[in-house]
């Protein structure tokens, strides 16, 4: 039986391993270091999800906002787990999340190429749209 948790800052080896393990692209000494990651726990506008099958991590999303809407980031599930709705089930709590601070739309940015990722959240009924995503940044890994 799968269940749906609030990770901490202790769970972030876990959370890293599972997103090696499905493929995630993440900057683990940028953005999603272990001490990125603990300044953007405490900073009240990030929650991470996991998906365990008893103690083990087998899933994880980064839920953020930005007072507007919800993102859902960085959704991975190992995959010996993947195709039984683990994925769905993440979506779903972040969504639940996302609604719980009153906000009333949900986003998620999926990379080019992850045809995954992207039907996942098509199934979840997310729509396409044509933008461009654009980044500044102060240093490659950030």
């Amino acid at each position: 039986m799968i269940e749906i948790r609030t990770l901490s800052t202790a769970d972030y080896d876990a959370l890293c391993e599972v997103w090696k393990a499905s493929g995630v692209h993440y900057q683990p000494t940028g953005r999603e270091s272990q001490e990125s990651f603990a300044k953007q726990m405490a900073s009240g506008l990030q929650i991470v999800l996991g998906a365990l099958d008893g103690d083990k991590l087998v899933g994880v999303v980064v839920v953020t906002h930005d007072g507007r809407k919800g993102w859902i980031n960085r959704l991975g599930v190992r995959p010996e787990y993947q195709r039984r709705g683990i994925g769905s089930m993440l979506v779903r709590a972040s969504e639940d999340q996302i609604h719980a601070l009153g906000l009333t739309i949900c986003a998620a940015l999926v990379e080019h190429g992850n045809d995954p990722s992207l039907s996942l959240f098509q199934h979840e009924g997310y729509k396409v749209h044509n933008v461009y995503y654009l980044t500044k940044r102060d240093h490659p890994d950030a």
